[in-house]
């Protein structure tokens, strides 16, 4: 007998779906402390995660006790955990000052450049698409400054 495929009908049998999710949006408690407060909860939102993921993914049916027994325990041992806010980010500089005619002022260090793509790759890992998100900036925020882009510009068009 081959590997057999599960879809979500024949999941279905296996796990209880739930209205979990859905019932509890519009509630002022968070899933945390539901769960905490009910350990039927917690079986409800694993089997909301497994059903969800079986009916996207092909699971072959001896691997389904496993698979809820992970989603289960990665469940659990999220609750109770402390709960960690990003540390706000502080420009070097004001965003709005940051883009002057002659150069562009990196917002991790303070620095000037004509050209910030390199200093920003070298110095810190990060890609002009990461650095936006990193400081909220809009996609179409310059990553050479004004003048500098104008110089090539015109240079490209005369050769």
């Amino acid at each position: 007998m081959g590997r057999t495929q599960l879809s979500l009908r024949s999941v279905a049998g296996f796990i209880n779906q739930t209205e979990f999710c859905r019932s509890h949006q519009n509630q002022e408690h968070s899933v945390t402390e539901e769960i905490e407060n009910n350990s039927d909860a917690l079986i409800e939102l694993t089997a909301d995660v497994v059903s969800a993921y079986v009916s996207n993914n092909p699971v072959p049916v001896g691997d389904l006790p496993g698979l809820i027994d992970q989603v289960h325990a990665a469940l659990k041992g999220t609750i109770g955990g402390p709960v960690v806010k990003p540390e706000e980010l502080k420009p070097a500089v004001p965003i709005r000052k940051s883009v002057t005619p002659d150069y562009i002022i990196s917002l991790e260090d303070g620095k000037k450049f004509k050209s910030l793509k390199r200093h920003l790759a070298t110095h810190y890992g990060l890609t002009p698409e990461e650095y936006r998100a990193k400081w909220g900036l809009p996609a179409d925020y310059p990553m050479v400054a004004p003048s500098y882009a104008a110089t090539r510009s015109a240079l490209a068009k005369t050769m």
